[in-house]
């Protein structure tokens, strides 16, 4: 062999060494890549998206290193819901996260094909999202608070407070029907059954809430049940102190309004319910059928009462009520 001839095959393999790293690197796999959608802002959801990527990295999944995240948000809009979930199915996503019941139904609607995993305060068989909560069949799963369900038991707790009151207000958002109508409905039964008067009040932005607080009072009501819905799970500090400033005893579901300045609240956990969101995400990935994963519930269900609030409204908590609480704020 001439040097030439050795010297050009030299020079082939230094070239073939330079290349490689590029060539192996072009077909290094595309990370999947979830679309999360949610009816709020990032801002206001950002202690439940913390959550969610807890569940996704116990899962084996970190956004920015093995898998890739893009976010839609409705900014309290839930009719440009539908337009977001379009968007992710024509992005090719691998699986969408829905941040609440009209987020799951917007998505559900957008695709029969691409999984989708949500956290829902309803029953999901009720609202369409499932066939059954051990197998749930089509293209969705996810963890469910019930929390249109427990509404007859926070208005049980309500009654029991010294003085009780005689008429008790629901606020609903009118945009969430499937909430609205299924904790309107459950309480108007409940409420009859404990011979109290219910008001139902709606607030669809933030700007409905004051005027709905002064209706309450205008009508008569002597404490508030706040309805579970991102509109007002996202703006509790300021529910809080709304219920105060009308001297309303007021309940919600999760214990950041008891923490916030409400009076109690009662329910389960918003936090595990967005980790459960994150771990089932991650299951999903990993090749896991939505058809086959049992939608989870939530099972710890506490009761929070604030004792400073309770002492600003002049309301008094039976000793047999306060031995039942999960937690008291002093």
């Amino acid at each position: 062999m001439t040097p030439y001839v050795e010297r050009r095959a030299f020079m082939a393999a230094l070239v073939g060494l330079a290349v490689w790293p590029f060539v192996a690197h072009a077909q290094a796999p595309r990370p999947p890549v979830i679309g999360f959608l949610g009816s709020e802002t990032a801002e206001l959801f950002a202690s439940r998206l913390h959550r969610f990527r807890d569940g996704l990295r116990e899962a084996g999944y970190v956004e920015g290193q093995n898998v890739a995240i893009q976010y839609r948000w409705a900014e309290g809009h839930n009719d440009r819901l539908g337009d977001l979930a379009g968007d992710l199915v024509r992005r090719g996503v691998n699986v969408i996260a829905a941040g609440g019941t009209p987020a799951a139904l917007a998505a559900k609607a957008a695709s029969a094909s691409i999984p989708i995993v949500f956290v829902t305060a309803t029953n999901p068989l009720t609202v369409g999202l499932a066939r059954s909560l051990a197998r749930p069949g089509g293209n969705s799963t996810g963890v469910t608070t019930f929390g249109a369900e427990i509404g007859p038991k926070q208005l049980e707790l309500l009654q029991e407070l010294s003085p009780a009151p005689r008429a008790v207000a629901v606020l609903v958002n009118p945009t969430n029907p499937a909430m609205a109508d299924i904790e309107s409905r459950n309480l108007l039964t409940a409420a009859g059954m404990l011979g109290l008067q219910l008001r139902v009040l709606y607030a669809s932005a933030e700007g409905d809430f004051e005027p709905a607080f002064a209706k309450m009072v205008e009508l008569g009501a002597g404490a508030l049940v706040i309805g579970n819905d991102l509109l007002f799970n996202s703006r509790l500090p300021q529910l809080a102190a709304l219920a105060l400033r009308q001297r309303l005893p007021a309940i919600h579901q999760f214990r950041e309004f008891a923490a916030a300045g409400g009076l109690m609240s009662y329910g389960g956990s918003v936090g595990d319910a967005y980790r459960g969101l994150g771990l089932y995400t991650g299951s999903i990935l990993k090749g896991e059928s939505a058809a086959d994963l049992p939608i989870q519930q939530a099972t710890n269900v506490e009761m929070v009462i604030n004792l400073k609030t309770a002492a600003a409204l002049n309301t008094t908590f039976p000793l047999a009520l306060l031995s039942r609480a999960d937690e008291v704020v002093e």
